[in-house]
This record gives structure tokens, C-alpha cells and sequence, in this order.
């Protein structure tokens, strides 16, 4: 029994580190990529191998779970093949995510990473509200307050910024831009979510299953998107322009990095949650200042400490019973 209670407060700190920090290192590692010297890798381009890496991650995710090949082809067979409707329901998330994650990457060339980090913690908003709308949930008078508490901060947080600075891609920062592209993304993740929520719960098939469904049919939106709209520089440079060993790093983090916290967020509750991305907002704070001569104002700490108070407000469970939470559990 003891040996289970170690265990469990194991996975939690492992949860903990891991959470904080792929919610750290994503929003770092883009803005670097968008804002270093050098040949300028397309962004359409990485979006696109992070569904590949993705695709091939869930499917050996999948074979684990069978065991053998002819197991295995046939889950594949019938999933994917004998239910062609079930399939194409996942098609509307599927084309949400690559918009989406172009767009993180609009937002990251032109914002610094703090406030990226911190502005797209609008999501808990946007999925709050998809999920009243769709999944029709009612929030809690806490969570009312907490989401009137981010907008306050993240709106802190957009007006203490001073405006474009030079950086060394010599990519012209538009502020108002980045704020456009990071409002749409959150717009965007949380109807995604809450929409393959809610296929998730209406059918048996398994998490991995659903994700090797959602990253084959985001790879011909992806593709499309490339040729759309860097068309010309892949015919002239290739699909792989600018690419080297950090934007490779870029690609499995974007890639693996959700599907690591989707193993891991079971292990971890609400609160461990709202601590994992509180510290991420504050190591990407501390992290900009070395890394972006990121100027840390008054205002901007205020803003961004609202935003954090929010996360935890919102995760805030109420207590319940012992035989209330083994009848919630049970649900889950």
C-alpha cells in the first residue's frame, strides 16, 4: 500500500515537470525559431511534420495496445476503413488543428514568448464557453470569476506592451497581428476540444485510435495549406528549407509533446494542472528576459499574476464525498 501511495506521488511530480515543461519549452522554442538569424524554415512546412511524427507516434501507440500485426491491421481496418462516416466526423477537428497551429506560429513571430505563453491561456475561455455551447456544462460562480479575471489579465498584459522592436530574422513584429492570430488559435483549440470531447465520449474507440484518425486527415488540409501558401519557395528551395537540428527538436516537441501530457495529465488533478502552467507563464517570463531582452513591467507581472490567479480559481474543485467521488470516477 505504501509502495502505491510512493508511486502515485511519483507520477504527480513526474506529471508536474513534464506539463511545466512542454508549456514552457513549446512557446520558447517557437519564438526562437521565428526570431533567430538565418534561413527562415516555413512554419507550414513544421506544422505538417509534426502530424507525420504524430501519425507514426499513435500508430505504434496502437500496436501496443493489440500486440500483433494481424490484430493490429484489422483495429485499422475496421476504425478507419469499415466506418468511413466516423471517420470524417473527425475531419472538422482535424482541419481546425492545422489553421490553429499556423496560427501559433503567426503569433509566436510576433510576440514576444511571455506574452504569447500568457495570452494564450485565453483558451480556458474559449473552451469554457464551446463547452456550455456544445457539451452544454454549466460553470460554477468560481469559474464565472475566473474567466473575467483572465480576460482582465491577459488584457493587462496586451497594453503593457511597448510596441515593435527589431529582432534578428528581421521579421517586421506586429503586435496587433500576434494578438490576432494567438485570439484566433485559442478560438479555434477550444472548439476543437470540446468538439473531439464530445466524439471521444460518444464511441468506444480508443484515445490513440482517434488521434491516428485525426493526424491522417489533417496531412491533406496540411498539405494544402503549404502549397497555398509557400507554394512558390517549396517549388525553388524545397520542403525542407531552413530546416536543421533545432527545427527537427521543434517538430517532435510539437508533436510529441501533447500526446506526452495525454499519458501523463491522468496521474496529475486540477490543481497540479493550474501549478504546471503557472510556473510555465513564469519560466517563460524569466526565460524572455535572458533570452529576448524581454522588458518585465509592473504592469505585465500584474496581468500575468491575474492570469495565473484565473487558472487556479477555475481548476478549483469543490469537496465532495467519498461515495460522490467514487460515483465520479466511475463516470470518468
Amino acid at each position: 500500500m505504501k509502495q502505491q501511495q510512493r508511486n502515485s506521488q511519483v507520477l504527480k511530480y513526474v506529471s508536474l515537470v513534464t506539463l511545466t515543461l512542454q508549456n514552457a519549452l513549446v512557446g520558447l522554442s517557437m519564438r526562437y525559431a521565428r526570431t533567430r538569424s538565418g534561413d527562415m524554415f516555413l512554419s507550414s512546412t513544421a506544422v505538417v511534420m509534426a502530424e507525420i511524427v504524430k501519425l507514426m507516434t499513435c500508430l505504434i501507440l496502437v500496436f501496443m495496445e493489440h500486440g500483433t500485426w494481424n490484430q493490429f491491421l484489422h483495429s485499422l481496418k475496421m476504425t478507419i476503413l469499415k466506418q468511413p462516416f466516423d471517420t470524417l466526423k473527425v475531419c472538422v477537428p482535424s482541419m481546425v488543428y492545422i489553421v490553429q497551429n499556423n496560427l501559433l506560429y503567426v503569433s509566436a513571430s510576433n510576440l514576444d514568448a511571455a506574452t504569447h505563453q500568457v495570452t494564450y491561456q485565453l483558451k480556458i475561455l474559449t473552451t469554457a464557453f464551446f463547452a456550455v455551447v456544445i457539451l452544454r456544462q454549466t460553470l460554477r460562480n468560481i469559474q464565472w470569476g475566473a474567466l473575467v479575471l483572465l480576460l482582465g489579465g491577459v488584457i493587462l498584459v496586451q497594453l503593457a506592451q511597448t510596441g515593435p522592436h527589431a529582432v534578428p530574422s528581421g521579421i517586421e513584429q506586429n503586435q496587433l497581428f500576434g494578438f490576432s492570430a494567438a485570439l484566433s488559435a485559442c478560438f479555434l483549440s477550444g472548439f476543437a476540444g470540446v468538439y473531439f470531447e464530445k466524439i471521444l465520449k460518444g464511441s468506444d474507440i480508443s484515445l490513440w485510435m482517434r488521434n491516428v484518425q485525426l493526424s491522417f486527415l489533417s496531412l491533406p488540409f496540411g498539405l494544402l495549406t503549404c502549397f497555398l501558401n509557400d507554394g512558390d519557395i517549396i517549388r525553388k528551395q524545397g520542403f525542407f528549407f531552413g530546416y536543421d537540428l533545432f527545427i527537427c527538436y521543434l517538430v517532435v516537441l510539437q508533436a510529441g509533446g501533447g500526446l506526452v501530457v495525454a499519458m501523463v495529465v491522468k496521474h496529475a488533478d486540477n490543481i497540479l494542472k493550474g501549478f504546471a502552467t503557472s510556473l510555465a507563464i513564469v519560466i517563460s517570463c524569466i526565460a524572455s528576459i535572458y533570452l529576448f531582452n524581454f522588458k518585465l513591467t509592473f504592469q505585465f507581472a500584474f496581468g500575468a499574476l491575474l492570469v495565473i490567479c484565473s487558472i487556479f480559481m477555475y481548476s478549483h474543485q469543490p469537496k465532495i464525498h467519498h461515495q460522490d467521488k467514487h460515483t465520479l470516477l466511475e463516470k470518468i
